[in-house]
């Protein structure tokens, strides 16, 4: 994955022609952090865990990125997640650099009380490194708002007060309106964009979802109150799907209590891999990395791809859709909602001033245009894809800002 988020900024570094070592400056992480996670789990057993924190650039401003608690996770991981937020913060124009971490546990394994522990733990041994000023994280794979309140409390025990410490925190504890469903709403937004460049409408279109977490779900619901007809979602164990348009609203309340949408009866099932290869206008994959390369990619059937999860297509998959016109709105401009969202509530707890949830839509969808017309611009002007474009616009930015912040003797042109 590391190497995929090089691949696509060494494209973009190209098309600016940066010289050798401002691209190994922008590259490299600023900072890596790696912590022992040991405690005794509910049988009194010995459990040892490892913690991880990337923060990769800090020229925009302090740095963002998620927490992921996952089997899988690993420094490798957590740099190339880190290198993304830096370009998506970029891409939205949100003062934030790039970061990214999390644990190498399983949640499903672990009971309540072990999960709080081993987060205490983790913000314990990073709290002289996160700070409302220096690192801000947020809820990723397996972590959401409950998670974020117990980093905002532990952190708090140290550094006083600090809700401005984390995003993604519970509405009653400082949370924003409207952030639990930002990412999805802007990929609806951006997808919405990308349906007026198609000369497409809502009611013209058909869609299929990977993924029915946060992002899928929300973005399923809000695109189809739009009159598109969501006719194909697989999750982790399953899929479902209705040509005539799921119902997302009976889907969400099944999925609430069986937490996957494998035996809903508003649909045929089918295996949830199908779902990359879908007969539909839009292809949406909200889940996990990968679920686009050379095995599949040939038998992608959409002709827009917006990318709802992190690094979800190949770069050998991504050049081969461009170069059959599929149109692909990339990870770091269409899920780049949750930040977007995120840096509305840090904005709010640094003011200690809570804003309804009707201006957090009409801010999240104002930026969400904005970035899409940047990109599209970039795009337009060097005859480049969306995904190069928005890395060129990324670039750009964190590099004038951080050559802005020091004594550069020659001019380098962006």
């Amino acid at each position: 994955m590391l190497e995929d988020a090089k691949y696509y900024f060494q494209k973009a570094a190209d098309v600016l022609d940066l010289p050798d070592r401002i691209r190994e400056i922008l590259i490299t992480p600023i900072r890596v952090v790696k912590v022992d996670l040991v405690f005794d789990d509910d049988d009194g057993k010995l459990q040892h865990f490892l913690g991880f924190r990337v923060q990769h650039n800090k020229a925009r401003g302090p740095m963002k990125g998620g927490l992921r608690y996952h089997p899988d996770m690993d420094e490798d991981h957590a740099a190339a997640l880190a290198n993304l937020m830096t370009w998506k913060t970029a891409v939205v124009d949100v003062p934030f650099g790039g970061a990214k971490g999390g644990i190498n546990c399983d949640p499903g394994k672990m009971s309540d009380r072990e999960l709080n522990v081993v987060t205490r733990k983790f913000v314990e041994q990073t709290k002289e490194v996160i700070g409302p000023t220096t690192d801000i994280p947020a809820p990723d794979v397996n972590t959401n708002a409950r998670v974020m309140g117990w980093i905002m409390d532990e952190y708090s025990k140290y550094a006083g007060f600090s809700p401005a410490v984390v995003t993604g925190k519970p509405l009653h504890l400082f949370g924003s309106e409207g952030r639990d469903e930002a990412t999805g709403r802007g990929v609806m937004v951006v997808l919405d964009e990308a349906l007026k460049d198609r000369g497409k409408s809502w009611q013209d279109i058909r869609v299929a979802v990977q993924g029915f977490g946060n992002v899928g779900a929300n973005a399923a619901r809000l695109i189809a109150e739009q009159g598109a007809k969501i006719v194909a979602i697989g999750d982790h164990m399953g899929g479902v799907s209705n040509e005539d348009g799921l119902d997302i609203n009976a889907l969400n309340d099944w999925v609430r209590e069986h937490h996957t949408v494998k035996g809903f009866n508003g649909g045929k099932p089918f295996n949830s891999q199908e779902v990359i290869t879908w007969d539909v206008d839009v292809l949406i994959p909200a889940a996990l990395e990968g679920a686009i390369n050379p095995d599949n990619v040939n038998e992608v059937k959409a002709d827009i791809i917006v990318e709802g999860a992190n690094a979800p297509t190949s770069p050998e998959a991504h050049e081969a859709l461009v170069s059959r016109g599929v149109l692909v709105v990339p990870d770091i401009l269409a899920n780049a909602g949750g930040v977007t969202v995120s840096y509305f509530e840090w904005v709010q707890n640094i003011q200690q001033f809570s804003w309804k949830k009707e201006r957090v839509d009409r801010e999240l969808t104002d930026k969400m245009r904005k970035a899409y017309a940047a990109v599209k611009e970039v795009a337009l002007e060097n005859s480049i894809d969306l995904r190069t474009a928005a890395f060129v616009l990324a670039i750009r930015r964190v590099s004038e800002a951080a050559m802005s912040r020091t004594y550069v003797e020659e001019d380098i042109q962006l």
